[in-house]
């Protein structure tokens, strides 16, 4: 299965003490690097281990080289990266009026903290897992991937 996460107010916190964050190195203070949710790294491992390619789908104008660089400082590497640089213009092509359309990309889910996003899966027929500032340990985020797969027939996984 190809797993997508959002970048602000999911992996990222939008403000201080939004959720609780991984502790920074020295390299990352010296650069100015975001924080990253406590227990990305675990889940990414474990959603990995499992065999699922997992990435980030934002609506972010961050560059592709900085997402990256972004995910290695915390030893972290997506499979995919899709910014607004690369999603934008696919939407537009296929007149797609949501903010995100993760079947653009063949993501079979999306992870986001967005409420909105989530009602342009029900409008656009594609799956959010929603998170919010309580939810950053690993067993939720990986329940919900769970119950995805389960209510999903393994053909559409394919």
């Amino acid at each position: 299965m190809k797993i997508s996460f959002d970048l602000d107010g999911t992996l990222i916190p939008l403000g201080e003490n939004t959720f609780p964050v991984e502790r920074k190195t020295a390299m990352q203070n010296t650069l100015k690097i975001e924080p990253l949710r406590v227990g990305t790294r675990a889940v990414f491992k474990a959603l990995k281990m499992a065999g699922h390619e997992v990435g980030i789908y934002t609506t972010s104008f961050r560059s592709y080289r900085m997402i990256k660089f972004w995910l290695w400082s915390y030893g972290l590497k997506a499979d995919f990266i899709i910014n607004e640089q690369l999603a934008g213009p696919k939407l537009r092509q296929m007149n797609i009026g949501a903010s995100k359309y993760p079947p653009a990309f063949n993501i079979d889910l999306h992870i986001d903290d967005l409420p909105g996003i989530a009602l342009e899966g029900e409008r656009y027929g594609f799956e959010t897992l929603l998170v919010d500032n309580g939810l950053q340990n690993l067993e939720v985020v990986l329940s919900g991937i769970s119950d995805f797969e389960r209510r999903t027939p393994v053909s559409n996984l394919a």
